[in-house]
C-alpha cells in the first residue's frame, strides 16, 4: 500500500475470465455519487505511474483504480498459447476485467502505445464512458513506434533486452527529458527482476502491437465521438510529435487540447501536479456540451 498525501492506495486483485489482475485503488475520504475514473498504463510501465494522480483524484472525490496490464507489473503473464498478446486480446481481457469490476459508467484515462486499447475500448463502448482523458498516445495513422521500443521485439536482440531490467530506465526516461527517482525505479524493475515472464510478455506484447491495423480501427471508432475528450499532451515527448493531438482534436466535436510544456511521454510520471491540475477541473466542469 501507499501513503500519499495522507490518500491510502491500496492494492488490489480481482480474477477476470482466466486472468489474475492486479490493481491499485483510491479511494474518497467520504463517499461520492461522482463516475470512478479509471486510468490505464503504457508500454514498459505499470499502475504505479499514476500513484500521484490518483492522490490528487481522490482528495477531490473521486475513486481511481489502474489496473497493470496484463503481462505487465504485477498481473498475470501467461504464456503465448494461453494469452495472444494481440490489441484483440488486451482489448477482451479489459472489457472482462472491467465486467468485473461491476463498472457500468467511468471516467477513462489513457496513456502511451498500449492506451491505444484503451480507446479501442471507448469506440466500442461509448455508453460506459463518462469522458475521456488522453495523454500521449498514438492517435492517428502518422505514429510510429520509436526504434527504442520496437527494438524490443527483434529476434535475438529483443529476446536479450526483455530480460534486462535497466530497459526500464532507458526507456521511461527515453522518453522525455527527466530522470526517475531510484526509488520509483526499483518499483519498476522489480516484477523483471522476480521472473523471466514479464520479459517474455512484454517481447510478444511488442511484436504483436499492430498499430497499423489499431490506429485506423481508432480513426473509424471516433468518428461522430461527442463523449467529452481531454487531450494532455507532454510536448517534450521525444516519441510521439504533438502534431498528432492537434489532427485528432481536429476531428471530434467536444475535444480539447492542453499542451504540457517541459513534460514528456510518461507525462503522469514526468509531472503529475501539471496532469492532475488539468484532470480535475475538467472532471468537475458541470457542462461539457458542444
Amino acid at each position: 500500500m501507499l501513503k500519499i498525501g495522507g490518500v491510502k492506495i491500496s492494492d488490489q486483485e480481482c480474477e477476470a475470465g482466466t486472468l489474475r489482475w492486479f490493481y491499485r485503488e483510491a479511494l474518497p475520504m467520504n463517499p461520492s455519487e461522482k463516475p470512478p475514473v479509471v486510468l490505464l498504463h503504457g508500454l514498459v510501465s505499470q499502475s504505479y505511474s499514476w500513484r500521484n494522480t490518483m492522490a490528487a483524484l481522490a482528495g477531490a472525490g473521486f475513486r481511481a483504480l489502474a489496473p497493470d496490464w496484463i503481462g505487465h507489473g504485477y498481473s498475470a503473464k501467461p504464456e503465448k498459447n494461453e494469452f495472444a498478446y494481440t490489441p484483440e486480446a488486451f482489448l477482451a481481457a479489459f472489457e472482462e476485467w472491467i465486467a468485473a469490476m461491476e463498472l457500468a459508467h467511468f471516467t477513462l484515462v489513457v496513456q502511451g502505445f498500449l492506451g491505444s486499447v484503451g480507446l479501442l475500448y471507448a469506440a466500442k463502448h461509448p455508453e460506459q464512458i463518462e469522458r475521456l482523458v488522453i495523454v500521449n498516445t498514438p492517435l492517428t495513422a502518422e505514429a510510429k513506434l520509436p526504434f527504442k521500443i520496437s527494438q524490443l521485439g527483434l529476434p535475438l536482440i529483443g529476446e536479450v533486452m526483455t530480460q534486462d531490467p535497466i530497459l526500464v530506465d532507458r526507456t521511461l526516461e527515453g522518453g522525455g527529458p527527466y530522470t526517475v527517482a531510484d526509488d520509483d525505479l526499483d518499483v519498476y524493475r522489480k516484477p523483471f527482476l522476480k521472473s523471466s515472464d514479464v520479459g517474455r510478455s512484454l517481447l510478444a506484447t511488442v511484436r504483436k502491437l499492430n498499430l497499423k491495423k489499431v490506429l485506423p480501427d481508432i480513426d473509424t471508432g471516433f468518428n461522430g465521438w461527442s463523449i467529452p475528450t481531454l487531450v494532455l499532451w507532454g510536448t517534450a515527448d521525444k516519441w510521439l510529435p504533438v502534431t498528432l493531438a492537434e489532427s485528432f482534436v481536429k476531428q471530434l466535436t467536444n475535444a480539447e487540447l492542453i499542451k504540457l510544456e517541459e513534460t514528456g511521454h510518461y507525462a503522469q510520471e514526468d509531472w503529475a501536479e501539471k496532469v492532475s491540475e488539468q484532470i480535475i477541473p475538467f472532471l468537475r466542469r458541470a457542462n461539457l456540451t458542444p
